[in-house]
């Protein structure tokens, strides 16, 4: 229904004119500001420079069957009868997977075809360097970069990492690229302007336009995710594309969307070019990156777990679960139940900070460490070694029957436990090498059942203090008590390894399993 405007009544607007200001107020009014204040009046100037060096990323596969690929693109809805709807039709007949059917006119068998995914990229060096997302290429056959001006190059693949989801492409040109450059992503700040330009849906040369939504996203997609959140409109196809900042540099590397539907709602993420370059010139430079390792096991420092180790609050650090055998953190002195609050002087301000500081510090060198342990800070000197390229764990095997072990109640905490004897081994799948008290029963709703314990989990610290009997295990809780203790620090050996579990310290109380 249309809205009937009304105007505004002689007098009134005599009598407004003749107020002070009234006439700039006014004018505010009918005339607002837009865009915003210090938004540019028009991205076109920074598009039309960034989008030669944007390139379109196609890859085939060969065999009957199309691998799986995110950023394929959907099938989008048309109105029945529009134009669009032709459009959409004849886009998805030239990229439809093999082995479907083209049409009423095409209902015999077909010829195997090679199945074609689509991406973006874009050009960092004018000789012929590209860089786009490792899931794009993965698993092609054929590489193809498609430029601004439709010239089709075929690319080579010089290396890729899976763990940050990077890939460099080489492509051979008569004439140099149009190219651009990393920037700082550090220097991006939340609510900064960006530009994303890539190849949704297939149809190259998107440019959008939003703002740095968050820094510093974890989407579990990996031990190296710091993931930049955009809302600049990212879809399927995007993945690869360069994140630009107002000056024109790539401050990320469009890769995930969230989206229950497929497309943009809003939520993008983008590898931070820190990040990437040091991948990038790796991949370069050697066709594969090497990355620092320290050899441990960690976990999250809760508030529970700071108040039982005595580390000042806000909780931070990373706890150690384990130093694996042989490794650097084991030769140099770090041990299970130490906290690592700085590693090569930068502050692990949570667990995960922790691989990304020691991924990025150079294979060899001697760095300082600094842990809390008993009570206070101390430093001890690490040789980062690399990273190997599998880590496999140890193999459980199935339970086997067994008859079970006496067992002790461990008052307040809704354990039963056991000493490790070779029945118990047996039954639980203990390792040999595992030392300890073994649960052997966990009541529900119970401190223990809270914290996920398990039959089988073998205790084998209280307060960082080793036990090998159930008698060790409750005078170290008794004394925590005694102590006004809220909560004890157990270290857990389950079938994923050890891990520092607090658990509250409840009274003795009747209800235990029995």
């Amino acid at each position: 229904m249309p809205v009937r405007l009304r105007p505004l009544a002689p007098w009134v607007l005599a009598a407004a004119l003749l107020l002070p200001g009234a006439q700039a107020g006014l004018a505010q009014q009918i005339a607002p500001q837009i865009p915003p204040p210090g938004a540019p009046s028009s991205f076109a100037p920074l598009a039309q420079r960034l989008l030669p060096a944007v390139v379109n990323i196609q890859t085939t596969q060969a065999g009957g069957q199309p691998r799986a690929n995110r950023d394929a693109p959907d099938v989008p809805q048309a109105p029945p009868g529009s134009p669009f709807e032709e459009f959409f039709r004849d886009f998805l007949e030239r990229n439809r997977p093999p082995g479907q059917q083209q049409g009423p006119q095409n209902r015999g068998p077909q010829a195997p075809r090679r199945a074609q995914s689509l991406g973006s990229g874009f050009v960092i060096d004018p000789s012929g360097i590209v860089v786009t997302n490792n899931h794009v290429i993965e698993g092609a056959d054929e590489i193809n970069v498609v430029l601004q001006d439709n010239t089709t190059l075929r690319a080579t693949l010089v290396g890729a990492d899976p763990r940050t989801d990077i890939a460099v492409l080489r492509v051979t040109s008569e004439r140099p690229l149009p190219s651009v450059t990393f920037g700082d992503s550090d220097t991006a700040q939340v609510g900064d302007w960006v530009v994303a330009i890539g190849n949704p849906f297939g149809l190259g040369g998107s440019v959008t336009a939003g703002i740095v939504s968050a820094r510093g996203r974890d989407i579990r997609q990996g031990l190296y995710d710091d993931f930049i959140q955009t809302d600049a409109a990212i879809n399927r196809g995007n993945s690869g594309g360069p994140l630009f900042n107002l000056n024109g540099e790539v401050v990320g590397i469009n890769t995930a969307i969230y989206s229950p539907t497929g497309g943009s709602i809003g939520i993008g993420f983008s590898i931070p070019s820190n990040l990437a370059r040091n991948i990038v010139g790796q991949l370069q430079a050697d066709g594969r990156v090497r990355r620092g390792w320290l050899g441990v096991n960690i976990q999250q420092v809760t508030d529970e777990i700071a108040e039982s180790l005595g580390l000042r609050q806000p909780a931070r650090g990373a706890l150690v679960a384990r130093a694996q055998e042989g490794g650097p953190a084991a030769a140099g002195g770090i041990q299970a139940g130490d906290v690592i609050l700085r590693f090569n002087n930068q502050e692990v301000r949570e667990m995960r900070n922790l691989p990304r500081i020691v991924a990025d510090t150079r294979v060899g060198s001697q760095v300082p460490v600094v842990v809390w342990r008993d009570g206070r800070e101390q430093t001890v000197q690490i040789t980062v070694a690399e990273l190997p390229s599998d880590q496999q764990q140890a193999a459980v095997q199935p339970n086997q029957p067994a008859p079970r072990p006496q067992q002790t109640e461990l008052s307040g905490l809704g354990l039963r436990v056991a000493p490790i004897t070779p029945e118990a081994r047996e039954r639980f799948s203990i390792r040999p090498e595992s030392r300890g008290v073994v649960i052997t029963e966990v009541a529900p709703g119970s401190p223990g059942a809270e914290r996920e314990l398990r039959p089988g989990d073998v205790i084998v610290e209280v307060q960082q203090e080793r036990v090998t009997t159930p008698q060790e295990v409750q005078e170290r809780l008794e004394r925590l008590r005694r102590q006004g203790r809220a909560t004890a620090l157990l270290l857990i050996e389950g079938p994923q390894g050890q891990r520092w579990v607090p658990l509250r310290l409840n009274a003795p109380q009747r209800g235990a399993p029995g």
